[in-house]
């Protein structure tokens, strides 16, 4: 259950974060963002990596290629909105490549968490920082509201569902390992990417190192 609700409720709270702030994507999102991506990188280190590896022969590492691949596709589509990147634009017409990547991406990731609980809280605090900043494009464009509710809706349910159907009984246990490294491949290009990317002009910052650093140490002591 917690592995449903939790994912949601991230979502849905960066949803009302950007009801009531409005917020661009400025220093204190991007703060966010950067202890996000490296609470998300040091679980995928500390715990995910590890566990795929055990009693498995190195072709267990095509399956985390595959997933970065996959990841890379899915940029194209939302333009890097998984790692906090949007394109606002000056129309009305309803974002589908964004949404669609959004909700494949967030569906992908949905699969371990419900057996692993490090991952559950990676994910979790991945997910915050970008409902925050999908939700801020959302308003700020011309699409009705309603519209941008059921994005949201959508894409809040997407990743517990991903967790649901790694449950059911035509998902082998012999088929889970791949899947979780296929997963592992998608989050670490986007852990990777928020943490090479964040920086405005990659200049040197303090503060986004502190919170780096506090992502990394938080990750490892849970």
């Amino acid at each position: 259950m917690t592995a449903i609700l939790l994912p949601i409720f991230a979502v849905l709270i960066g949803f009302l974060i950007a009801i009531a702030f409005k917020p661009s994507i400025n220093n204190k999102v991007n703060l966010l963002l950067s202890f996000s991506g490296a609470f998300l990188l040091s679980t995928i280190i500390f715990e995910s990596l590890p566990e795929v590896y055990v009693n498995q022969n190195n072709e267990i590492g095509i399956f985390i290629v595959a997933g970065l691949l996959m990841q890379i596709l899915l940029e194209f589509s939302s333009k890097g909105a998984e790692h906090g990147h949007t394109h606002q634009k000056d129309t009305d017409s309803f974002p589908w490549l964004l949404f669609i990547s959004l909700s494949i991406h967030a569906l992908i990731e949905g699969f371990p968490i419900s057996e692993n609980e490090h991952m559950l809280y990676g994910i979790v605090v991945h997910k915050l920082p970008i409902a925050i900043i999908v939700s801020s494009f959302l308003f700020i464009s011309k699409i009705k509201l309603w519209k941008s509710i059921l994005f949201v809706l959508i894409f809040a349910l997407m990743t517990p569902l991903g967790s649901y159907i790694n449950q059911q009984e035509f998902i082998l246990e012999s088929y889970k390992t791949p899947i979780n490294a296929f997963v592992i491949g998608v989050l670490l290009h986007v852990s990777t990417t928020i943490l090479f990317e964040s920086s405005k002009n990659h200049q040197f910052n303090a503060s986004k190192l502190a919170v780096i650093l506090l992502g990394f140490i938080i990750a490892y002591y849970l």
